[in-house]
């Protein structure tokens, strides 16, 4: 079941998902947090990354040093985003 949500803004709504591209994206190295460990679910995605490449990555990655590597990782194993 979908529903659609309207705003009685006159904003434009961000929509996730949509087929259009964001330009709230940000460099890693301009993050707020990229300094703080990376996360749970980078640990997990960079694990499979890395073994798909057949490289190893340290444990004690930056949540931005960890971004990178996937960006890097997902071009390598041909996991990234297909343009």
């Amino acid at each position: 079941m979908t529903e659609s949500n309207t705003h009685s803004t006159d904003e434009p709504q961000e929509l996730l998902g949509a087929d259009t591209p964001t330009t709230t994206e940000k460099d890693p190295e301009d993050w707020v947090t990229g300094d703080e460990p990376m996360t749970g679910a980078q640990r997990s995605y960079l694990d499979t990354l890395a073994r798909e490449a057949g490289e190893t990555l340290s444990g004690d990655l930056t949540k931005a040093e960890a971004s990178e590597h996937i960006d890097r990782l997902q071009d390598a194993t041909g996991r990234g985003a297909q343009t």
